[in-house]
């Protein structure tokens, strides 16, 4: 049985030229405001995840399928319709700081926001803190 590749893999591709790209000045500075703010929390560079995700940080998994890999702590992506931030421990531990959070939708580690106004940015942080926290307290 091979095992299946992530398709999902760090590049060489610049950050700040990705964000600089996105057309919509509003969502263009809320881009940069969460890199800034993933940066500080983090304590690691931001790097290009794929096309479109920018991550920091790294770890290894391994299911018990025998599927492993590497994939980023936290990380965000500026989608057309949602900026995307990537919460890998999933958010069933955060019910407390999601209730103070504001507007948004989640999928399984993934926290859709439409507009930067719709939720608290000091609760974000504190929610990407802990997530990136327990990532590194998972897997080092």
């Amino acid at each position: 049985m091979s095992a299946s590749k992530n398709k999902t893999v760090p590049t060489k591709n610049n950050v700040q030229s990705f964000l600089d790209k996105i057309e919509n000045e509003e969502k263009r500075a809320f881009a940069n405001r969460i890199q800034l703010m993933l940066a500080e929390v983090s304590g690691e560079q931001a790097v290009m995840w794929g096309t479109s995700i920018v991550g920091y940080g790294q770890y290894h998994y391994k299911y018990a399928s025998g599927r492993e890999g590497d994939f980023m702590k936290v990380g965000f992506s500026p989608r057309k319709q949602n900026m995307t931030l990537y919460i890998m421990p999933g958010f069933h531990r955060y019910n407390e700081l999601l209730s103070k959070l504001g507007k948004y939708k989640t999928g399984k580690s993934c926290l859709y926001i439409k507009k930067e106004q719709d939720i608290n940015f000091d609760v974000l942080k504190e929610l990407v803190a802990s997530s990136y926290d327990f990532m590194t307290n998972k897997y080092g």
